[in-house]
């Protein structure tokens, strides 16, 4: 799908848009132009801005391509999902725990398979670009095997991905237990295998509190200390049952957060999925420690799970951002996943304007992994990694988006009525990654 020589300039015109900051919290936060122009070379963005500005300075005999009556803005990004969890999307169970036993332990086992994994890690990424996500932390399995076919996959495609190996060495099954000391060691040997070949990037990843002894949450965060930069993810406070079985492993804990922090696994570039019944005093540690939420809305209203405080992370000026949580989250579309934040906030007595989790899908999730000025935003220098939105893709939007009477209303619609179809192309450092078949 390759779409321009390297070194070649190449254009696109369309509306634009992306942030400069949370619109929550500046005034100057959005770069919004409704004739725009976005010019890419090498893979970054050499400039973005108004049509008539920008496009007298092209060069003769450069590219344009013509994407006008559609929206051109950065891909998404999803910060939690799990991609071996792809085939068991939709299943039922009256709760978290059970759900576990029932469904993903079982369809977890077969990545041990490397041919298996890989099959899936080709589908499940092939899902993100048909939603127009072209950056995701997904967690794999305990397998090495898992982990070594996802990057395999993205790397194929190009792909700013972070991945990591489950630590799970008990309260699980014996077929998917590793121990202390081997999760670790097997955690090291990929991130010098992967942390930084090409665009990947390396996450720790307990899977969450329950299912890691304290031996291995120490050395976890022994071995963030020893690599800064990479990530660390995991679960925390997602369902009530839950917090009470943490609450009875760890007694010494103030909160199920200070199990972690208690690690050392509270740091920037720390993503804790869900974070829906912590208190002031764990929002505040989080936003002290640099730490950043996952707010994964399809996926708590499905196992029932609860409600994201999203004025409560406010006020403690928490890192927020979007995501899907696949499988127990029910879409790979991180539209679908604001029309369900929408609501979650809505049902907490806040509200979230349509600028605010599109900022949360693209810049917010940059800065919440510390990639500002990397993805997320049109900053020349970016990696250019962009989508192209139809807001005609469907009739019913056609329809809303021709009475539409500014932005805010325009984002309004595309997160409440849109899905994959509304995704017209995926560019991936400036090549074609997906292309929206004519129905």
């Amino acid at each position: 799908m390759s779409t321009a020589l390297p070194g070649q300039l190449q254009a696109y015109r369309a509306s634009l848009l992306h942030f400069h900051a949370d619109p929550a919290f500046g005034g100057d936060a959005i770069d919004w132009h409704e004739d725009g122009l976005l010019v890419v070379a090498d893979g970054k963005v050499q400039a973005a801005g108004d049509y008539a500005a920008l496009h007298g300075g092209l060069p003769p005999g450069t590219t344009v391509v013509d994407y006008r009556g559609k929206l051109i803005m950065p891909g998404f990004i999803d910060t939690h999902l799990h991609f071996p969890q792809t085939d068991m999307i939709a299943s039922p169970a009256p709760g978290l725990l059970p759900w576990l036993e029932t469904y993903t332990f079982p369809t977890e086992r077969q990545f041990g398979d490397p041919a298996h994994a890989r099959e899936v890690a080709d589908f499940f990424l092939d899902q993100l670009l048909r939603c127009g996500t072209t950056t995701a932390m997904v967690y794999c399995t305990v397998h090495k095997e898992s982990v070594d076919a996802f990057f395999e996959a993205s790397a194929a495609r190009n792909l700013r991905m972070a991945a990591g190996k489950i630590l799970m060495d008990r309260n699980c099954p014996d077929f998917l237990c590793d121990s202390a000391e081997s999760g670790t060691r097997d955690s090291e040997d990929l991130i010098r295998k992967w942390h930084r070949r090409g665009r990947a990037m390396y996450a720790i990843t307990p899977r969450f509190a329950p299912t890691s002894s304290e031996a291995q949450l120490q050395l976890a965060g022994e071995l963030a200390a020893a690599y800064p930069d990479t990530y660390i993810q995991t679960h925390v406070s997602e369902n009530p049952d839950e917090c009470q079985w943490v609450k009875s492993l760890f007694p010494q804990a103030r909160s199920y957060l200070d199990v972690y922090d208690r690690y050392g696994l509270l740091r920037r570039r720390a993503m804790y999925g869900h974070c829906i019944w912590l208190d002031e005093r764990d929002f505040a540690r989080m936003a002290d420690t640099g730490a950043a939420a996952a707010v994964c809305p399809t996926s708590n209203l499905f196992l029932g799970s609860g409600l994201f405080d999203f004025d409560k992370a406010d006020a403690a000026r928490v890192a927020v951002s979007l995501a899907t949580d696949v499988g127990a989250g029910t879409s790979f579309s991180m539209l679908q996943t604001m029309n369900e934040a929408y609501k979650v906030a809505r049902l907490k007595g806040s509200y979230l304007p349509a600028v605010r989790m599109f900022y949360m899908a693209t810049l917010g999730a940059a800065r919440s992994m510390q990639l500002e000025g990397t993805i997320g935003h049109f900053v020349p220098g970016a990696e250019a990694d962009f989508i192209v939105l139809d807001p005609k893709a469907t009739p019913l939007l056609a329809r809303r988006t021709e009475r539409c009477n500014n932005l805010e209303e325009l984002l309004f619609a595309l997160a409440l009525l849109g899905d994959d179809r509304v995704i017209d192309a995926t560019y991936a450092c400036g090549q074609l990654v997906h292309r929206r078949q004519p129905s």
